[in-house]
């Protein structure tokens, strides 16, 4: 009996899915989406209201409906969404330009946590300096403008066939910002053409769960507003990030796993050379020395 679990663990370990599975482990991927989802709540969604406070009606509108879209948001929830964006002067009142400023560096806190899950994943060594609030201000600024375009282009094509036309030019968006994401958070240093399964796995995840938002969101944001009020509203969209979160790192996990493959995926993935790093890259951290466990999901690996 033992023998024949351990063949087929033996077999287990050889699939693509159980060196994801283990890549998310190495990651802590539990206390990583938390942390994750935390810092979008308090950081990156503010900084969506009170930057569209400061745009256009038009882009305004837009940002409004691409972030409802995606939440999943119907009835009273969306309701309160639209009263949060309509008040865009009493915003830019309370806020000025100072604020402005002072709102897009606190939302870097997210982009930090965000390469810091990137390079966790492609196993690279931890950066810090300057550089980083630069590069989140950019980050911050293309997904704003990935919202409005795609808000944009919702209201544009209208329903039925216009639908379908929709989900495939947001697929080919999204894939797009979060290719655009990795390469960028990761200082270029991990070859382009790599992070491809990256960016289309995470559009892929993320399109998944916010159309499984529109079924169970509505019912979790009722459910908590009858019961805890306004906060409620901020539990159910907590919830949201969380599983949006996981999504995000089974992309960034996916990505270097599929890249280093030695089989027939790898080498696709990699068009015919054999490293995924770029010129003048340093290498990458080692492995855990240790077999890891699912409890390894919930603290660092590299502890003792």
């Amino acid at each position: 009996m033992r023998k024949r679990i351990a063949v087929l663990r033996t077999r287990l370990e050889r699939l693509l899915l159980w060196r994801v599975w283990e890549r998310m482990l190495e990651i802590e991927f539990i206390d990583r989406s938390v942390a994750l989802a935390g810092k979008a709540f308090v950081s990156f969604f503010p900084l969506v209201i009170v930057v569209a406070a400061f745009l256009p009606e038009r882009i305004r509108s837009s940002i409004l409906t691409s972030v409802t879209a995606r939440l999943g948001v119907r009835g009273d929830a969306l309701v309160l969404a639209r009263e949060a964006f309509a008040s865009s002067d009493d915003i830019r009142k309370a806020t000025g330009l100072l604020g402005l400023v002072l709102t897009i560096l606190f939302a870097t806190s997210f982009t930090t946590a965000l390469q810091r899950m990137y390079l966790r994943a492609w196993r690279r060594p931890p950066r810090a300096g300057a550089g980083a609030y630069w590069r989140g201000v950019a980050w911050l600024l293309a997904a704003l403008a990935c919202m409005a375009l795609l808000g944009g282009l919702r209201g544009a094509l209208g329903g039925g066939l216009g639908s379908g036309l929709f989900a495939i030019v947001s697929l080919a968006v999204i894939s797009g910002l979060w290719w655009f994401t990795a390469w960028f958070l990761l200082l270029g240093e991990v070859r382009a053409r790599v992070l491809v399964p990256t960016g289309v796995i995470t559009s892929i995840a993320t399109a998944g769960y916010a159309a499984s938002a529109i079924i169970w969101m509505p019912a979790v944001v009722t459910s908590n507003e009858a019961q805890f009020g306004f906060f409620g509203v901020a539990l159910a969209l907590v919830t949201w990030f969380s599983g949006a979160a996981i999504c995000v790192l089974i992309g960034a996990c996916a990505g270097p796993v599929l890249a280093e493959d030695p089989g027939r995926v790898g080498r696709l993935i990699r068009g015919g050379e054999s490293g995924t790093l770029t010129a003048g890259a340093g290498p990458p951290l080692p492995p855990p020395a240790r077999e890891l466990s699912l409890r390894d999901a919930f603290h660092s690996t590299q502890d003792p």
